[in-house]
Order: structure tokens, then C-alpha cells, then sequence
């Protein structure tokens, strides 16, 4: 197959969607999800089904064909297991759409690539987690997931952000952005600013924990999801059953512990990603623990008693790590996350940090729950 479409449209999403589907089918082209990365468009069709438009960041991006590659890869390990195996009754799979050349994807005049994706409908996502039924449906969804692919080679897959959730390089990252940073005037934040540099400060001792037990092969490499946010899952529209996990585009060679981590972070806060107040995050072990009895349904044969002892560090370095990631973009001017305001990766930064020091404070009760699951 082609990996691009010749002819460039203009960079809309309308006239791109006209170049993966005949211009007269097209009814509407509208924003659509609350990614914090590419922008992504519904593309409502009058004949055959809707479709999802994506334009890829190029400053996340800039190698897509070998996203695509990834994607393609998986899309179709995930296939092959639906028709062959018991894992995935009736689950949804996502998976790349040609041109209407054939291609993979489409290049715009400023040269961005976009790229379509069959659309899951009668679906939802979740704002955020309000009973114990949707955090065992979203541990089910990521345990689902990771037993699927459990079996592809992880050095098969291109990586396309090597740093991801690995902390050593985040901190690495905000070390070189904390010293040329010279905002916040008079009338800055300085109070919150100087908050999350300390709260950096005296937890850097603790930032290599799951990459040393990487390096000593304790924790072996698999193919992960990477980005198992709440907002990733998609559930059935009118129940809390999980249907599939979204957002293919971080899946690459990684812990599995780092998408344990970045689910429980995501989902066992009540407050949501986003909350008024980062005051009001709390970790919510009732939420943890049906969340993990989710996921070890489909992963408990699959993992070893090293990995699950790593389960409570995963959940408080991912969140810290999100925290520093978020800090950093808010001292760069806010280059890599979408915000809607100047200082929302840093507020973001302030929920993840709140919410790194409720899972410390509650280390010994999350420990114990993890061990009465896994044992």
C-alpha cells in the first residue's frame, strides 16, 4: 500500500476528509474528543459509516509512516486474535482507513499528515470514574489489551517516543527548561511555581526505581499501550462495559508497569484529570482495588510476582512523572500539550503532584491490597 497521497489538499479538515471519502458523502467535519496532541474531527458521511480525521503534531510525530507502520502492525495482531481466539468476544478494533488512492495517509500544503480511522459508534467516554463497576470495566479493558498483544514481538515496533514515562529523562528535560526559565513577573504564580519545584526536588531520589529494575532484568520489556488514560477507553454508550482502548499512536516497547501506573493514576481519582481544585484529588483505593481485580482477570497468568511488586512505584512515579512533563511544558511556554490558558500545564502539574503525595500517603494501604490480589 501507498504510505502517502500524492495530490496536497488545503489543511482543513473538510478538504481532507474529501480525499478519504468522495466530497458529495460528506455531510459534517467537527472537532471531536479532548486529545491533548493531534487534532482530531468526526466526519459525519451519508453513505457507509463514519469516520474519525486526524492531524498528527509534527512536533510529537515527525517520523508518522512508521506511526502508521505500528498501527497497521497491530490493527492487524489484534484481528487475527479476535477471529482465532476466545480474548476478544465481539470487541471493536481500531484500524487505519485508505485514501480514496489507496494510501495510508494524506498530506496537507504545510505539509502535516493526516491520517482516518474507522469510528466506534453507539460508545462514550467517561469524564471520569464514579463507581467501582467502571474502574473494574477500565482494569478490564487495559488487561484485555495487553493480554492481545502479549505474544508481538516488542522489537518488531518502531518507539515512537523512546522518553515516554521513562523519569530519569523527564527530569532531565525540566532541569535544562528550570534553568533558563525566567517568567512569572510580579504578578505570576510564583507561590505554585515554587511549590512544584521543591515538590520535584525532594522526590528526584525516587525517579529511576522502575528503570533500575529495567536495567537489572527484573522487569522484562513488553509491547505496552503507553497512554491508558480514562480517556482512552471507550465504554458501551448505555453501561459501564469497556469496549476497546483507543489511541494507538504511543504503543510501543515498554513496562507493563507503566501502563498499570498511568491507569490507576487516571482513573482512581474521583476528581477527574481537570478538577477545580487540585486540593480536591484524592487517590481512591476502593477504585484501585476494583480496577486491578479488573485487569488481573485477563494478566494474572501473564506476569510474574516481580512485576505485580512493582504495581504501587508504577502508580506513584507515573503520576509524578505526568506532573514533571506537565511542569516542564507550562516553563517552555506551553509547546507540547494543548491548554486553553496560560497557566493550565500548570495546574494540570498541581493535580498530578496532589495526587502523587495522596498515593504516598496511602502507600502501606495500596501495597496490601496489591498483594492480597496478586497472591
Amino acid at each position: 500500500m501507498n504510505t502517502e497521497s500524492v495530490t496536497k489538499p488545503e489543511p482543513s479538515a473538510a478538504a481532507v476528509a474529501a480525499f478519504f471519502t468522495e466530497p458529495e458523502n460528506i455531510i459534517s467535519a467537527e472537532p471531536y474528543g479532548t486529545g491533548l496532541i493531534n487534532d482530531t474531527y468526526l466526519i459525519r458521511c451519508r453513505a457507509g459509516e463514519d469516520f474519525l480525521l486526524q492531524r498528527l503534531n509534527p512536533e510529537v510525530f515527525p517520523q508518522p509512516t512508521k506511526l502508521l507502520d505500528n498501527i497497521r502492525r497491530i490493527s492487524s495482531h489484534l484481528s487475527n486474535k479476535a477471529r482465532t481466539t476466545k480474548l476478544a468476544p465481539g470487541q471493536p478494533i481500531l484500524h487505519l482507513l485508505p485514501t480514496r488512492e489507496g494510501a495510508d495517509c494524506c498530506y496537507d500544503r504545510e505539509n502535516d499528515c493526516w491520517r482516518a480511522l474507522n469510528f466506534i459508534g453507539e460508545s462514550r467516554v467517561l469524564p471520569r470514574i464514579t463507581s467501582e463497576a467502571q474502574a473494574q470495566g477500565a482494569g478490564l479493558a487495559l488487561g484485555r489489551f495487553q493480554a492481545l498483544v502479549n505474544d508481538f514481538p516488542p522489537a518488531e515496533l518502531y518507539d515512537p517516543l523512546p522518553t515516554l514515562h521513562v523519569t530519569p529523562c523527564a527530569l532531565r528535560a525540566y532541569d535544562q527548561l528550570a534553568a533558563a526559565y525566567h517568567g512569572s513577573g510580579a504578578g505570576g504564580p510564583k507561590a505554585e511555581i515554587s511549590f512544584c519545584h521543591d515538590f520535584i526536588e525532594r522526590r528526584r531520589h525516587t525517579a529511576a526505581v522502575l528503570e533500575q529494575a529495567r536495567a537489572r532484568g527484573i522487569l522484562p520489556e513488553r509491547v505496552i499501550h503507553g497512554d491508558p488514560k480514562l480517556a482512552n477507553i471507550l465504554f458501551a454508550q448505555y453501561s459501564d462495559h469497556p469496549l476497546a482502548l483507543i489511541d494507538l499512536d504511543t504503543v510501543k516497547p515498554g513496562l507493563t508497569q507503566y501502563d498499570v501506573g498511568d491507569c490507576l493514576r487516571s482513573c482512581c481519582n474521583r476528581a477527574g484529570e481537570n478538577p477545580a481544585n487540585p486540593d480536591e484529588v484524592e487517590f481512591d483505593l476502593d477504585l484501585a482495588r476494583a480496577l486491578l481485580t479488573g485487569y488481573l482477570e485477563e494478566m494474572r497468568a501473564l506476569l510474574t510476582y516481580s512485576d505485580f511488586s512493582y504495581f504501587y512505584d508504577a502508580a506513584r512515579l507515573i503520576s509524578f512523572e505526568l506532573g514533571i512533563r506537565f511542569f516542564s511544558d507550562y516553563l517552555d511556554g506551553n509547546r507540547y500539550f494543548k491548554v486553553t490558558d496560560p497557566e493550565h500545564n500548570l495546574h494540570r502539574a498541581l493535580t498530578q503532584f496532589r495526587l502523587t503525595a495522596s498515593i504516598e500517603d496511602q502507600e502501606e494501604l495500596l501495597r496490601l491490597i496489591i498483594n492480597e490480589l496478586t497472591w
